[in-house]
């Protein structure tokens, strides 16, 4: 279990680079769209963290989605250096880094998820967590990319940067496999191990 030390290095750490985030980003309204999930769980993490504290392993992916977030915030996804430095690497047509976003999207909730179902004792068979877990996140992606359609109808031009869809067609097909890929791969990788974290945590 995640010691109260920890949590605080991780709130300071991701403070600072939210901060650097917000200072002269590329566009300050997708800063806001692309920054609120984090806005938003931050508080609620701290409301839950005494009721219903996560494991150390859901703590430090939920850290790490977060920076990738804020990160991307502050350039636009389809600005982020790391982006060309990969398009440069590997001779990608486009900047990657909303992949990534996207592999996280999937990767970091799947873990959330099982955990939520697995402790709350919605589901007690682990190949019916495994389906219902990716289910979920495939679910979430697809629910954010009506949200993308849903800003882009009200946001007009303005929500372009939002989008990030670099002129790719199929770029909402390829951010919701993207994130099954990162859903069934943190279930592949980390199960067992989350599993055990959860049983420290829970005692289940």
């Amino acid at each position: 279990m995640a010691s109260n030390r920890e949590l605080l290095a991780l709130l300071v750490l991701l403070l600072a680079v939210m901060a650097w985030s917000w200072i002269g980003p590329f566009d300050r309204a997708t800063w806001w769209l692309e920054a609120i999930p984090v806005v938003v769980a931050l508080p609620l993490l701290a409301w839950t963290r005494n009721r219903f504290p996560l494991t150390r392993l859901a703590y430090y992916l939920i850290f790490v989605h977060a920076v990738i977030l804020v990160v991307g915030a502050h350039y636009t996804y389809a600005r982020v250096p790391l982006g060309f430095w990969m398009a440069d690497w590997f001779d990608f047509s486009r900047n990657h880094y909303d992949r990534i976003g996207h592999l996280a999207q999937g990767f970091v909730p799947a873990i959330l998820a099982r955990e939520i179902l697995w402790r709350t004792g919605a589901v007690t068979r682990r190949g019916w967590l495994f389906f219902l877990t990716t289910c979920f996140c495939l679910a979430f992606s697809a629910f954010y990319e009506l949200i993308e359609w849903w800003t882009a109808l009200i946001g007009g031009d303005g929500s372009i940067e939002f989008l990030g869809t670099q002129g790719d067609v199929w770029d909402a097909q390829w951010d919701m496999m993207m994130a099954l890929i990162g859903a069934i791969a943190a279930q592949l990788l980390l199960g067992r191990f989350h599993h055990r974290q959860i049983a420290l945590v829970s005692g289940r």
